[in-house]
């Protein structure tokens, strides 16, 4: 075997090593990307149910208090 033809393989096999390494790195990077966005979906959904059985629960305790108090509205502006 020739001496180009041993720089021709080798520079060939680092080239396809090269490009393996990078797409995996390229691969691990978006898996990580797409696992974060996932998870701020989960905390977004989280936050939304713990908002609602807020505003549920302070929607009782004005029914609540309402029945008990008397409210009139203020016409002063």
């Amino acid at each position: 075997m020739s001496t180009a033809s041993k720089i021709t393989l080798g520079l060939t096999t680092l080239s396809a090593v090269g490009i393996v390494v990078f797409v995996h790195y390229g691969q691990k990077v978006e898996q990580a990307a797409m696992h974060a966005g996932v998870i701020r979906d989960m905390e977004q959904q989280r936050l939304k149910k713990e908002r609602q059985a807020d505003f549920e629960m302070q929607r009782a305790l004005e029914e609540e208090y309402r029945k008990i108090q008397t409210v009139s509205k203020d016409t002063q502006s």
